[in-house]
């Protein structure tokens, strides 16, 4: 006999996990105040009214890339005006410009460069780390490490044990995409499999390097296919116990080869949030990324789970707002972020890259 709402959400109540097809029926068929109260549940159980933020600043070293996704709207070829590619001077220039700031954190991710190797890398994070000695550095996908530590010829272990001793203390979740093979097939084939992935990730765990995971939703996947790859990742996190946050990332159609599908609804969005919250249930933090969703949506989502809203930011992305983002040019100021929290009755916390507060 089918299960009901109700007996679905009795098991969550029970602290008992959601199974494939739990979570298709609550997505599919559940009210959305519902998902909103649930995950709402399950977000202060966890942190409390507590908001989380941080103080960062993004280096996106090139937007060359080898991987040519449809979805893409970020990469250019090298003779395209719209294409950079930061030298190590430059990359040395931007931390100084850095320097005696507030920020604690430095995110750095970029396209999978065809001609650098991991001892390029090492030398960037010796760079960042000359001119801003207490930064922690965050860098680099899963799919960049993988293509930069092959093309050394070393093995994922070496490489990455290497760019932790160059300073690299915990890697983002981007790369991930949609894990289903049908859609990696078609839209992002030289981008590697979810197995590469998580197998990059699973030997960074096991080096003491924590790491964020990512969903890229709302293109040619099926809601199956968003679940799968939730679960995929709560197997990893069961094994590990070293994914800080999970963060969903709507898809964004302009200037890019997917321009004719339709972006997904706010409400979609929601129920997007909420359920990643209530499948996800070994993960502590969700992250409302707001340069992707635009500070309205972003705030609406910190009733649908998200207890994080990442960082300042200080314009300094360009991944997002060259494939439409409604922040073109994203910064959030503190007292901006402290309003957002005070208007929905949250605090603002400003924390560390793992979640230790300030």
């Amino acid at each position: 006999m089918k299960q009901t709402i109700q007996d679905i959400i009795s098991k969550l109540h029970s602290n008992s996990r959601l199974s494939f097809d739990d979570a298709l029926i609550l997505w599919k068929e559940a009210p959305l105040w519902t998902l909103s109260q649930e995950a709402l549940r399950v977000k202060r159980q966890i942190s409390h009214n507590d908001v989380y933020y941080n103080r960062n600043f993004h280096i996106e070293p090139t937007n060359r890339c080898i991987c040519e996704c449809s979805f893409c709207s970020f990469r250019r070829d090298s003779s395209d005006p719209l294409s950079w590619d930061y030298s190590l001077d430059d990359i040395s220039r931007i931390a100084l410009e850095h320097r005696g700031g507030q920020e604690t954190e430095v995110h750095i991710v970029g396209g999978v460069h065809p001609n650098h190797d991991v001892y390029y890398y090492i030398e960037m994070l010796h760079r960042i780390k000359e001119a801003l000695p207490s930064i922690h550095i965050k860098a680099f996908t899963a799919i960049e490490l993988r293509y930069m530590i092959e093309k050394a010829g070393l093995s994922l272990e070496q490489g990455l044990s290497l760019l932790k001793q160059a300073g690299l203390e915990s890697i983002p979740g981007g790369g991930a995409e949609i894990f289903a093979p049908r859609v990696r097939t078609r839209l992002c084939p030289r981008k590697g499999s979810a197995e590469e992935w998580l197998e990059v990730h699973r030997v960074a765990h096991s080096l003491g390097i924590d790491s964020n995971a990512t969903i890229l939703y709302g293109h040619i996947e099926t809601l199956e296919e968003r679940i799968d790859h939730m679960l995929r990742i709560r197997s990893l996190q069961d094994e590990t116990s070293m994914i800080n946050a999970f963060i969903p990332l709507k898809f964004r159609r302009s200037n890019n080869a997917l321009s004719h599908v339709e972006e997904s609804s706010v409400i979609d969005d929601m129920r997007t949030m909420a359920m990643s919250r209530l499948i996800l249930d070994n993960i502590p933090h969700m992250k409302s990324y707001w340069v992707m969703y635009g500070k309205q949506t972003m705030e609406m989502a910190l009733m649908f789970g998200a207890d994080d809203i990442d960082g300042t930011i200080e314009d300094s992305t360009k991944i997002y707002s060259m494939a439409g983002a409604e922040e073109q040019r994203p910064r959030l100021t503190i007292e901006q972020i402290q309003d957002i929290c005070s208007s929905l009755q949250m605090r603002a916390v400003e924390r560390d890259t793992h979640y230790n507060i300030l």
